[in-house]
């Protein structure tokens, strides 16, 4: 193939040591970039500038005015940049068929962050991983024979398709042209095959991105650091060289929770930066550019069959460890770090790949509810400093300091332009906990000091010395800082510590200043000799300190952790305590119009220039306190009380027609000649039965069999691939043979298998007999290691009928098969590609909330009765959430305390609501038993459809359990959320 030109030495920027990327060829004399980088920070609009990122995917949340949402949390938790995964698969059907509208806009997200004052991450692939199904790749995808993930022409040519427009989006929404706000670009993600074909492919990769007018930085994530793919800037022994301009590499440290849920200890925080080496130590694999974490650990994903671990997943990458573990990132001089995740969402449809399940929450800081989790809070305060102290963005080793205690650590970093120190303070090891007391000794900018210090549990201290605090100089202070800003002639600073804890702050003045303590217990004494005043106090609440003799009076905020933690910072000149969020801060004409959430009873006070204060609309009366700051006279009203109705009025009907010998399939492809790529074949001489060589890539798929009975007809094998925790039913005749399941409870799940049943007496009878056999998809693997995993088959692969010791494959069969409506061509483009399989009910509508039930017979839930196959559940139900209010409602099966249901009986749920795929419920698989609805899908205000297909063997207890409506989440505020427009019946049903 031919391959494109294009320089990659970088560029020297006006900053003489500073680089920018390399020019996209078609650049004649365009301006300088506005984003640049040296080797030790990236250099954004000429400042050094921290970046502070967490994950975000638009496409496991399909409600597009719910991004805004998410964003706004996102920033209003101290990230000022947001990393975004692309899914080519979502937006990709059939090769050369493409969307990008409606809950595929991207140019939606990437304005929405912009006007949320985000920076943005993009990360297009071609492959991502993200658990998703194929890790992202298209599903026609896999029928090419071409090697992915290398420069084979027919790979490349399909990678070309997606890059040439999605590249497109992302070119228009650069902050380097003022038109966005995106600042780093990657291409591929987790590459660990290094040879010359991959070598060329990464080559294509990243010229591609430059003659797509792309134009920001360009990186790669490294898996795990091994020193791939780095910049030929590089002279590291043992690393593997790439095109781009910028090393990153991901990592999950920390250990994870026992499959009881129970946090475990876990290694210690590693020293990715200034404080590692060698190709295999994070940063120093690329000494020549800025430390960058494209993913770390902000949760973990969960499995099928697993003991439900989100909840314990967000407490082990949690509180304390985010100050420990993100403290140690800071102080190894790490530039840039993105959390994985910030919001997870939901794996709606068939999107998950088969290590995970519908729910994708990760113990995410925003759970899949969307609700902020205590961790959140935490990154708030860690956020708030790292992006508030511009001196961060640009670290050095500074000299050792003395600790008393041998059990404890302390990095000791200097910003080389302003001699700024960061201490930060952690156990040794730094997961080790208990309770230390100790005393530190530095050589600080303005003198030698000593000061105690203590630690208690899992925890760090990010202390801050020879610093100018807006207009005041900080020599040291034993509390972290939070924030600040100037509000006029006044500074305000907001310092935080453990409850009950001792600390002391010490402030430089040229003449002794004038200390008023307005509120809590602070002591102050003068060193005439130094200058300095050290304020001494207990963290017990929030103690307000006025002190005027400066370049400006300063008020200082003295609080307790959880008290700091209530304070937000919705734009550089406002400081706002009290609600469960601040949204968004707007000053106009002397008044300040603030959005948020409440939960009821929040207080609220302002910081501002303003003298009014609305919030969310309405005026509130205030009161100016002695710090001040504007008081709210009343507190904030919560949200109105939600009663979620029961659900009654219930309908079904039998869905598995397709057992049924009188079936008519003749509209069903012949399963004969379908392409098969994949990386298992049939035996020689068998036809090609896999569901993706017929143009079938997601969910169920059924297939119909013609034998002639023979004395051979005794048993059964089916090789079939299924995906986590995937199942097959087979029938003989219209009776059910049985269900076989792929093995649940493993983290990295066994995702083929052979289903094996002695077939009834009736095989051996002359004349012809019809095998139906449903074939659950629970997804296509992930193509991590480069080895074409994602190419495994699924569906049928072989099957053969025999008797026992007998010549395999003795009877022949002749087969059809018959998965999603219409295969790649989508009859509902608008739910698109991930929404539907083959069940019956699906490839006529029965979904959809358009579809006239009135012929169904009434139903009772919870069920009486199992049935084996397919059974339909349909009823509707009407919701009133008050307006300017913000909620998440669930459907929830049986009891959640329980990880899997009682009894022997095997059954799933498919979830329809209003036609949209929210989730499967495995009985006896689990653990998810409760899902999450986003508004906008659901209609909070109006008529809503709930159709379930669920799928059993029709042992006892496997019948439908109680099905009920849920509040995950209520507030009073929100955002404003429409409709997703989609259709609400098929045009053209197909049985």
């Amino acid at each position: 193939m031919r391959r494109l030109a294009l320089p990659v030495a970088l560029l020297a920027s006006t900053a003489a040591t500073a680089q920018v990327a390399a020019p996209a060829p078609r650049t004649t004399a365009a301006a300088q970039p506005r984003v640049a980088f040296d080797e030790r920070s990236f250099i954004i609009d000429g400042k050094p500038t921290l970046i502070w990122s967490s994950e975000f995917h638009p496409f496991r949340l399909p409600s597009p005015d719910l991004w805004r949402d998410i964003l706004q949390k996102m920033k209003a938790s101290g990230f000022n940049a947001v990393a975004l995964y692309f899914d080519w698969g979502y937006h990709s059907p059939k090769q050369g068929v493409y969307d990008f509208t409606g809950i595929r806009d991207m140019d939606r997200v990437l304005d929405m962050a912009k006007e949320e004052g985000l920076y943005v991450i993009t990360r297009a692939g071609p492959y991502v991983n993200a658990e998703l199904s194929r890790g992202g790749f298209p599903g026609w995808l896999v029928n090419q024979r071409g090697r992915a993930r290398s420069d084979d022409p027919e790979y490349m040519a399909a990678a070309d398709e997606w890059l040439t427009r999605i590249n497109a989006i992302i070119a228009r929404h650069q902050l380097n042209d003022g038109r966005g706000t995106v600042i780093l670009h990657q291409i591929e993600n987790e590459l660990a095959l290094t040879t010359p074909s991959q070598s060329r492919y990464m080559q294509h990769l990243y010229d591609k991105a430059r003659v797509d007018g792309i134009t920001v930085p360009i990186f790669h994530n490294d898996q795990g650091r091994n020193g791939y793919w780095v910049p030929k800037s590089s002279t590291v022994p043992l690393t593997v060289p790439g095109p781009q301009e910028l090393y990153a590499f991901d990592g999950y440290p920390g250990a994870t929770c026992t499959v009881h849920n129970k946090v475990t200890k876990g290694a210690p925080a590693p020293d990715w930066g200034l404080y590692g080496e060698g190709a295999r130590g994070g940063a120093s694999a690329s000494p020549k550019t800025p430390g960058f974490i494209a993913e770390f650990g902000g949760g973990w994903f969960d499995y099928w069959g697993s003991n439900g671990m989100y909840p314990c997943n967000a407490i082990q990458r949690g509180v304390g460890y985010q100050r420990v573990f993100y403290g140690t990132n800071i102080a190894n001089g790490i530039a840039a770090q993105s959390f994985y995740m910030g919001y997870g969402g939901t794996s709606w449809g068939w999107l998950p790949a088969p290590v995970v399940y519908t729910s994708y929450d990760y113990g995410s800081a925003i759970s899949e509810p969307r609700v902020l989790r205590d961790k959140a809070l935490e990154l708030k305060q860690l956020g708030q400093f790292a992006t508030g102290v511009a001196d961060l963005a640009k670290l050095v080793k500074a000299p050792p300091v003395t600790v008393s205690a041998t059990d404890v650590q302390v990095y000791h970093d200097r910003n080389p332009d302003t001699d700024t120190r960061l201490l930060f303070v952690a156990h040794k090891p730094s997961t080790a906990g208990g309770d230390k007391s100790f005393t530190i000794t530095a050589d600080l900018p303005d003198g030698r000091y000593s000061f105690a210090s203590e630690l208690h549990g899992l925890d760090a201290k990010l202390l801050l010395a020879g610093y100018d605090l807006e207009r005041q100089r900080l020599v040291y202070s034993t509390s972290e800082l939070q924030t600040s800003l100037r509000r006029g002639a006044e500074d305000i600073a907001l310092f935080y510590g453990r409850p009950g804890e001792k600390g002391e702050t010490v402030l430089r003045f040229a003449a002794a200043p004038t200390v008023t303590v307005l509120d809590g217990n602070v002591a102050s004494t003068w060193d005439a000799g130094k200058r300095d005043l050290k304020l001494t106090y207990a963290h017990n609440g929030l103690a307000r300190v006025r002190i005027e003799g400066g370049k400006a009076t300063l008020t200082l905020l003295i609080g307790e952790v959880k008290e700091a933690q209530r304070f937000f910072r919705p734009d550089a000149a406002t400081l706002v305590r009290g609600p469960n969020l601040v949204r968004h801060a707007t000053l106009s004409g002397g008044t300040l119009a603030l959005t948020g959430d409440t939960t009821g009873g929040e207080p609220l006070e302002v910081w501002t220039g303003a003298g009014r204060v609305r919030w969310n609309g309405q005026s509130i009366a205030t009161t100016r306190s002695a710090s001040g700051s504007l008081v709210a006279r009343t507190a904030l009203a919560g949200p109105r009380a939600l009663t979620l109705p029961v659900l009654t009025n219930w309908k079904s009907a039998p869905g598995s027609p397709e057992t049924d010998p009188r079936f008519d399939d003749s509209a069903w492809a012949t399963a004969a000649g379908g392409r098969n790529a994949s990386t298992i074949r049939p035996p020689t001489g068998q036809p090609s039965l896999s569901m993706d060589g017929y143009g079938f890539h997601d969910g169920d798929v059924w297939y119909r069999g013609r034998f002639t009975g023979s004395p051979e007809a005794k048993t059964i094998a089916l090789h079939y691939g299924a995906g986590g925790a995937g199942m097959l039913q087979l029938w003989l005749d219209g009776k059910l043979v049985g269900q076989h399941e792929l093995p649940s409870g493993l983290p990295r799940p066994i995702t083929t298998g052979v289903a094996e049943f002695a077939l009834p007496a009736e095989a051996s009878t002359p004349g012809e007999h019809v095998l139906s056999v449903m074939v659950r998809n629970n997804g296509h693997n992930w193509d991590l290691d480069s080895d074409e995993f994602h190419k495994e088959a699924r569906g049928l692969i072989s099957v053969s009928i025999a008797r026992p010791g007998g010549i395999s494959f003795a009877v022949p069969v002749a087969w059809k098969i018959q998965g999603k409506q219409g295969g790649e061509d989508l009859p509902d483009p608008v739910r698109g590609p991930a929404n539907n399989g083959g069940q019956y009910g699906e490839r006529m509508g029965w979904h959809l909330p358009g579809f006239d039930d009135a012929g169904w017979t009434a139903a009772t839930v919870p069920a009486q009765t199992p049935v084996p196959g397919t059974l339909w559940y349909r009823t509707r139900f009407d919701l009133n959430v008050p307006k300017g209010e913000d909620a998440t409602i669930g459907v929830q099966f049986g009891d959640p305390a329980t990880p899997r249901s009682p009894g022997p009986g095997r059954y799933r749920v498919l979830v329809f609501v209003n036609g949209w795929q929210m989730g499967q419920f495995a009985a006896n698989v689990g653990p998810q038993r409760t899902f999450p609805v986003p508004e906008g899908i659901l209609n909070h205000r109006g008529r809503n459809t709930l159709a379930l297909a669920v799928t059993g063997d029709g042992a006892p207890g496997a019948a439908l359990e109680p099905v009920t409506l849920v509040t995950l989440h209520h507030v009073r505020g929100g955002v404003p959320v429409g409709t997703v427009t989609a259709p609400t019946t098929l045009s053209t049903p197909k049985e």
